[in-house]
């Protein structure tokens, strides 16, 4: 299964070496990367600027604090159609030519949505900033298109579905299992959406989506690279400070009930093996208990984060050994993921596929059992030590790509997270104790907050050609 926001590792030995060496980790600079710095334009757009003077290249970046999950009934799939029609053209800027502009400049851009976030991104030498910020700026306040023109990228959009989707029985697990797991929260819809509801999507639809939801006051932009903070400002005061927009819409709560049961979901597909998904209902990490070791919710998220890390965060790691290596094993794979910050609620995985012979039911109950021996035994010192050495380690390579920079403080902010939480997150995480992580596995790790869907193989369609992918694809 594929999951995003994922906070496992799987870096090699020799990490170790670079403990202590992040400059969030310590309050440093690192190299030639300086302080970021974080602004607020007069119409509530924030401005975010990391300087990095290795290189003189740049990205830059536009965030809007929506995503799938501020979709409403009927029309899924709306905020990704959204992001596909915003390289549509405005008054200005014809369709196409933005990423033609983009690229004449050297550069490469394109864009992403999420159940949290949407985000368009260039990459570009930062002698060309100026260039690009005045064309991201034109879209986000006057992107405009056609009915026809819609239609015509609605098709795009299908036709990705199926690619990405419907001809992947993992990825339809993976979506079946979300709407069985979730009740009330939105993340029980795919990102791509429903093929019902693109059926039905129309392209007002998607323009009172953009009018409602793209306003100065709930999006941001992030430049990190070989640029002056200051300068980076002023020209962020020329391109967007003469939008004009509302304050962001009051968004009600969506809590997620109380599971209070098993939830099992049997799923046919086409595929060569079957596999099965067990996804826990766990706390997750908030902005507040970052600044608070006695949150209770707080550290357990962090907690089960390095329990998952011990289970499949690195080559060899427990699932590894006990489901897949031996002469009899029950899995060709294993793995482990706990979601830990995000606007919504969180799940922690656990995922495998049988071995010749075996069954998706024996390697359930080989999944479970390594829980359970941690919830007995607990982890080993050396165990625990060694994922937190990786992780910090990760910390020191993000920081070598500008786009990571980017990317980690633009994700920090859509989702309500200081711009310095990774430093934060490091420094609980190595207060981590054995004793957090082996609690954790016995405390989350029960049936009554547990989905598990298995996926049921069926006959392949041999004579199926494969589905060549849709022009204008673009993530």
């Amino acid at each position: 299964m594929k999951h995003t926001n994922t906070w496992r590792l799987r870096l090699q030995t020799g990490c170790a070496l670079f403990l202590g060496l992040c400059h969030w980790a310590a309050g440093a600079a690192v190299a030639e990367v300086a302080t970021v710095r974080q602004y607020t334009l007069p119409n509530g757009m924030t401005l975010i600027v990391q300087p990095d003077h290795r290189a003189p290249t740049a990205v830059h970046m536009l965030w809007v604090r929506v995503g799938s999950m501020d979709e409403v009934d009927g029309t899924s799939g709306v905020a990704h159609v959204l992001e596909h029609m915003m390289f549509k053209g405005t008054p200005a800027v014809k369709a196409g030519d933005f990423s033609r502009k983009v690229a004449a400049l050297g550069g490469r851009e394109n864009a992403f949505t999420s159940k949290d976030y949407t985000g368009y991104f260039q990459q570009i030498p930062a002698n060309r900033l100026a260039d690009v910020m005045q064309l991201e700026a034109d879209r986000f306040a006057h992107s405009q298109w056609s009915d026809e023109e819609f239609a015509k990228e609605l098709a795009v959009v299908k036709e990705e579905r199926r690619l990405r989707t419907e001809d992947s029985p993992h990825a339809r697990l993976s979506e079946a299992l979300h709407a069985v797991a979730y009740t009330a929260s939105p993340y029980r819809r795919p990102i791509v959406g429903w093929m019902n509801d693109l059926d039905a999507l129309t392209p007002d639809d998607a323009r009172a989506f953009f009018q409602r939801w793209y306003t100065p006051a709930n999006a941001a932009i992030v430049v990190a690279g070989d640029v002056e903070p200051d300068a980076v400002y002023a020209l962020a005061q020329k391109f967007y400070g003469g939008i004009t927009g509302h304050a962001v819409p009051l968004r009600k709560p969506r809590v997620e009930p109380e599971q209070g049961g098993m939830r099992r979901l049997d799923f046919k597909a086409p595929a060569e093996q079957a596999s099965v998904t067990l996804a826990f209902k766990i706390p997750g990490m908030s902005a507040a208990a970052l600044d608070n070791d006695s949150d209770a919710a707080g550290n357990d998220a962090l907690a089960l984060t390095v329990l998952a890390a011990v289970l499949s965060g690195y080559d060899n790691a427990r699932l590894d050994r006990a489901l897949t290596q031996n002469d009899d094993h029950v899995a060709d794979s294993a793995g482990a993921h706990c979601g830990m910050g995000a606007r919504g609620p969180e799940m922690c995985f656990l995922y495998g596929v049988p071995s010749a012979g075996k069954t998706a039911a024996q390697v359930e109950a080989a999944l479970r059992a390594q829980v359970a021996l941690i919830a007995k035994e607990g982890v080993q010192a050396t165990e625990l030590q060694r994922v937190k050495n990786q992780w910090i380690a990760s910390e020191v390579y993000k920081l070598d790509s500008v786009f990571n920079q980017g990317r980690i403080l633009g994700t920090h902010w859509a989702t309500g997270f200081p711009l310095d939480a990774d430093a934060k997150l490091i420094a609980r995480l190595r207060t981590v104790t054995a004793a957090q992580v082996q609690a954790v596995a016995a405390k989350y790790f029960g049936d009554d907050a547990l989905t598990v869907a298995t996926l049921l193989p069926q006959p392949l369609d041999t004579t199926r050609k494969p589905r060549p992918a849709p022009a204008g694809l673009r993530h």
